[in-house]
This record gives structure tokens, sequence and C-alpha cells, in this order.
């Protein structure tokens, strides 16, 4: 039988109702459907008694009726906790019918705050710790984070929440490279050119300056995303995917990452959207936004070449992006192909390098191939085979989510990992504020700075 209480720190803030409630929802539903036998409690806390109400909204409107998820919301409750409290938080785990998981839905400096509060209380066995993103602000800091952490719970009971790592997409690249003997023998420098991988959106700040102005792009999605899906890409084959084994490798992968050529100012390139249209929207010019300090130069655009060292990936420029405001929206890891260097004589049609094409939202794949097309069968054309992966039963978060409360911490981000990917960005960081790498500009809902190469065409599905 499973026991847990999970008690969310945060509980009226707008991560617990927009994803951790429906997140849960679905993941007790899986849970019934399944047959398992568990018993959860479910305790919010917040700041406040006012909360309360918001609390008792947000569950009404996320669990849904019958079997388990009634009778977890039913049992719910709300308690009022300063998380910055060592009395408050001992009180909160003691009252806790079950083995607890505290789910830091907080600030990043509030749960910095929590975690040194908690470190004078003495946990229960087994309580495992969730911990949203950013994971500190440097490497520095991270590793003094990590240490924090280690003191309180062994490392395995540590969840750093990625819900990128929930996604069944890069889920399914493990499937995709070392299932496949057609993927894997063309895995590398010497059948791959370039590799890029995006996450361009259309949302522009969305009333999130109190956090993005503070982290701007390069912090919210390359340092917390997209550096763990390139140690996916890039990494040598684990010799299974439980936790330890993927981990190893990924961190692997990731020391073996840097800024290319070590130039931050050649290696980066960094963009503020002013105001534009987005699908018959205004988006007003992002300095002007509510929240925002235009002194602060933050960056709604962000892209980072990085090389790794070792022989598979050798001289191949991998690029990360991701941008705010874009008119083309794109989430996707292209995988660009040298060309045939020895085609024979005779066979004609200048084409451009095919790709395979890795989109994960929608979840699909593309491999272009060139065939002989119709009329003259010595004149090539492209095709494209494309298929769309299966999704998942579970939301991005809910598979996160369910991995704590069942003690798999696989799809967690390890202590280390999250300290090699600041290592990364933290010299193009220092880089951007001593002011050596400019911020271009680009209009709301273009594809970014007009000078710049774009770096991917639309998702291949669309």
């Amino acid at each position: 039988m499973t026991l847990r209480s999970l008690i969310i720190l945060g509980a009226t803030g707008d991560l617990t109702r927009r994803l951790l409630l429906p997140a849960l929802d679905g993941v007790l539903q899986q849970w019934q459907a399944d047959g398992r036998d568990l018993q959860l409690e479910l305790i919010g806390a917040g700041h406040s008694a006012e909360g309360e109400s918001d609390w008792a909204s947000a569950l009404s409107e996320s669990l849904g009726d019958g079997g388990t998820r009634e009778a977890v919301r039913e049992s719910a409750r709300f308690e009022v906790v300063d998380a910055t409290s060592t009395a408050d938080l001992r009180a909160v785990i003691e009252s806790a019918a079950h083995t607890p998981v505290l789910y830091f839905a907080l600030p990043p400096a509030i749960t910095e705050q929590a975690i040194e509060a908690l470190s004078a209380v003495e946990l229960p066995e087994g309580t495992r710790l969730a911990l949203e993103k950013p994971f500190a602000r440097d490497a520095r800091s991270a590793a003094a984070l990590n240490g924090r952490l280690a003191e309180i719970a062994p490392e395995s009971h540590v969840h750093r929440v990625d819900h990128f790592l929930g996604k069944s997409t890069v889920i399914n690249l493990l499937g995709l490279r070392f299932a496949n003997r057609m993927f894997e023998a063309v895995w590398g420098a010497e059948h791959i050119e370039r590799v890029e991988i995006v996450y361009d959106e259309q949302l522009a700040l969305e009333g999130r300056a109190g956090y993005y102005d503070q982290a701007g792009a390069l912090v919210d999605m390359i340092q917390s995303h997209l550096l763990l899906v390139l140690a996916l890409i890039v990494m040598e084959k684990p010799s299974s995917v439980d936790s330890d084994d993927l981990h190893e490798a990924m961190a692997d992968a990731l020391a073996a990452t840097r800024v290319r050529d070590g130039d931050a100012l050649a290696g980066s390139r960094r963009a503020r959207y002013t105001a534009g249209t987005i699908d018959g929207h205004e988006i007003p010019d992002y300095a002007s936004e509510d929240g925002v300090d235009p002194d602060r130069q933050t960056e709604t655009l962000a892209e980072l070449t990085v090389e790794v060292d070792a022989p598979r990936w050798r001289g191949v420029p991998i690029t990360l992006r991701s941008g705010k405001a874009i008119g083309r929206p794109s989430t996707a890891v292209r995988l660009v192909l040298r060309p045939v260097d020895d085609r024979p004589q005779g066979l004609a049609g200048d084409l451009p390098p095919a790709e395979i094409c890795i989109s994960l939202s929608p979840e699909h794949l593309a491999v272009d191939l060139d065939i002989n097309g119709e009329g003259d069968p010595f004149d090539l054309e492209r095709v494209t085979l494309d298929v769309d992966f299966a999704g998942g039963q579970l939301s991005a978060y809910g598979e996160v989510l369910a991995g704590i409360l069942e003690g798999d911490d696989t799809l967690s981000v390890r202590g280390d990992l999250a300290e090699q990917c600041w290592r990364i960005v933290d010299e193009v960081l220092a880089a951007w504020r001593d002011g050596v790498v400019p911020l271009d500009e680009y209009a709301a809902g273009s594809d970014g700075p007009s000078h710049w190469r774009s770096p991917r065409p639309a998702n291949r599905a669309d």
C-alpha cells in the first residue's frame, strides 16, 4: 500500500492551481484505473488564513468526482504555515498522518529560506522533498544548496522538478536512439553537421515579471531545461534506464559540454522583444511591462552554442535557443545531416541538408530522405517520413509528480546535473552583465532580430 502525505507549501499560488492539482488529478485517476492500493493525505499550506477559500476553490476545480479523487479532495485540509519558520514547518510535518512529501511550490528565494529553516527539523524517515527550478542562482550557490539538502535528506529523496523530463517525447529519445540501429549508426560527428535544440513560444510575459525579469530566457529555459535535453541527445548509452545509470550518463555528457571555443561573445546572442502583434493581439514593449526594470537588460530571446568534448561529437556545434513572443512557435530538436560527398555523377537535385527533426510539441518525428522523383528518374526529390509519438497517460507534470509520490527519482534532476548546467552558462551570464554581448531587439510576432539567422523553420509537423 502507498501511504503518503503530500504537503504543498505555497498551496494558494498559481503553480499549485494551474499545474500541480490538475497533475495530481491525473495521477489519482491512473492509480485508481490500475487498481493501486493507496492512501494519500493532501495538506495545503499557505501563509495566511485568507488563502483557505482559494485552496478550496482550486481543489473543487481540479480534483474530479468519484473514487480516489473525491476521497482525497474531501479529506484535504489547509494549514496556515510560514514556510520560513522552523516551528511552523515542524508542526505541519508532525500533523501528517503518513510519510510526508514536501512540495516547495514557492518562489526560489523563499524555497532556499524554507530549506534553511527545515534543516533544524528532524524529519520522519522516508521524507521526500520536491523543489521547482531554478535551483539556485549560479554554480556556487547550487553547490551550497545541494550541500544543505544533503544534510536534510539523501539525494534519492530530493526531487528537483523539471517537467521537461516528464514529456513523453523526451523519454522517447532513449528508445529512438538506443533501440533503433539506423539512428544510432548516424548519431555523431561523422554524419551530423550541427544540432539545434529550440523552444520558441508565442507567449509573452503574461504577468510573470516578478520572476522572469530576474531570470531571463537563458536561465528560465536553456539552463533549466534545454541543457538537460542536450544531455539526453549527446550522452553515451547508459547500461540501464534506472535512475542512477541514466543520471550518470547525463552527468558525463554535461561535464564534457562547454561554450563553443570558450568565447561568450562568439558563442551566445541575446535580444529583447519590442511592441508587436501576435495573432491579432497587441503585445506591449517588454521594457514597458509592469514589474520590468529596463536597466536590468533582461533578455527574452537567448541563443547559446556549445560543443561537447567527446569523440562522438567533437567539432559539432550545438545551438540551444529559447524565446518569448516569437511569431512561429517551435519546440524541437533538429539534427542536420552532413551532405553525401561522394554521390554518383548523374544524380541531379540541389537539395538542402537532410534532417532528423524531433518535435517536442506536438510530439512528432520527421526524417528527410532524398529519392528518385517523378519524371526524370535521375532527378532527386526530398520526401519526409514522419510519425507521431504515442502520448503518455499523464501530463508532463503528472509523470514527475507520480515519480515523487512513488519514490522514483528517474525524472528528477540530480544535484550534480543542476551544478553542471549552471557551470556551462555562468561565464555567459557574467559576459552579459559586463555588456560584452549586445542586447539586440526584435518585434513581438517576428522570428527574432532580422540579422540573426533563424535556427529553424516552424515545427515540421505544421
